[in-house]
């Protein structure tokens, strides 16, 4: 097949992709039923903006696919390709975390819309922080919260020790794996090394300029809602990825959308005495259960209204304005 538009492309290491095959899956997706398409593939996860999937052919296997529509022109798409490589650089290269073999296709598809996927190795979901928190044993979560944490303080380390890049990050248990993930050995101990799964928003600010467009975030909202979303919510949502605190707040309240919220005041403790013991140097404030659960009360009517608003945005562009949704809408999530 011919290439719909020129493409940049990074292919995950130890990988080969068929790129043509990729861009013909863009032709015929369908976006209401991502899994009802000529090239088969299957929904593995829903967050809360983005879908994951994996294009079940030969030469896509264990490869886990994000498509992202949210760009209006092929230069802000390069704008984002840029930002996207230099996050992963940096948290690998200066931060010391690990993250998944990964990669990236971006081209503009036959409907004239600029196209990025971003493409990683398929890891053992067992392996994920959030489905670890139903398997291990209670002594076990309790050491895997200490080592995000730990991951989490080589963030803010790095934003200490220098004051030209501040670096931001989604630190929620989805966002970790186990490295070396062996199913026969369900347990954790100190040390275990885990992967960062989520560079797909990037955060970097440079002597406090912030490096991605943040009305980036507002292109899949409802056009209804922008506006309100930029007034009220959306700098308080960019600054709280670059606040250590609030991060770990993020982190405690995300036990209660996985369904385990009676662990939380034992997680308290641990984050207190991680802030007040290795954290020290960052002169982070203490959390509290009050404080966790209030956010996540919060948090959790906002997603909430914002999911059901996107489907009404998809109704109107499907049956009243008869155009295309560009969007591919998470199913329905559990909190």
């Amino acid at each position: 097949m011919g290439s719909i538009a020129q493409m940049q492309c990074k292919t995950p290491k130890g990988y080969q992709i068929d790129f043509d095959l990729l861009q013909e899956f863009e032709r015929c997706l369908d976006l209401q039923d991502l899994e009802c398409t000529e090239v088969p593939c299957r929904v593995l996860g829903y967050g809360e903006i983005s879908t994951v999937f994996e294009i079940q052919v030969e030469d896509m296997q264990d490869l886990a696919f994000k498509r992202m529509s949210i760009f209006e022109s092929s230069e802000e798409m390069d704008d984002y390709v840029t930002i996207y490589q230099e996050y992963n650089r940096l948290l690998e290269q200066q931060v010391g975390l690990q993250v998944p073999p990964y990669g990236y296709a971006a081209f503009v598809n036959e409907k004239g819309r600029p196209i990025f996927y971003i493409i990683q190795k398929m890891l053992n979901p067992t392996s994920f922080g959030n489905k670890a928190l139903k398997w291990l044993p209670e002594e076990s979560i309790q050491v895997l919260f200490i080592c995000v944490l730990q991951e989490l303080f080589k963030i803010w380390d790095f934003n200490h020790r220098q004051n030209s890049c501040q670096l931001g990050i989604d630190g929620q248990m989805s966002n970790w794996a186990i490295k070396d993930f062996d199913p026969d050995e369900l347990n954790i101990s100190a040390g275990t090394p885990l992967l960062y799964l989520d560079t797909s928003t990037p955060f970097i600010r440079v002597q406090g300029v912030e490096q991605l467009d943040s009305e980036l975030f507002l292109r899949a909202a409802p056009s209804f809602l922008a506006w309100i979303l930029r007034w009220l919510f959306l700098q308080d949502v960019m600054d709280r990825y670059y606040d250590f605190h609030s991060v770990i707040v993020d982190v405690l309240a995300n036990f209660y959308k996985e369904q385990r919220p009676e662990l939380i005041p034992e997680m308290v403790p641990i984050a207190n005495q991680f802030i007040s013991e290795q954290a020290v140097s960052l002169d982070v404030e203490p959390v509290d259960e009050e404080e966790v659960s209030g956010y996540y009360r919060e948090d959790a009517i906002i997603w909430s209204l914002y999911l059901s608003m996107r489907r009404l945005d998809r109704t109107i562009h499907n049956t009243i304005l008869r155009r295309e949704y560009p969007y591919i809408l998470p199913g329905r999530i559990k909190r």
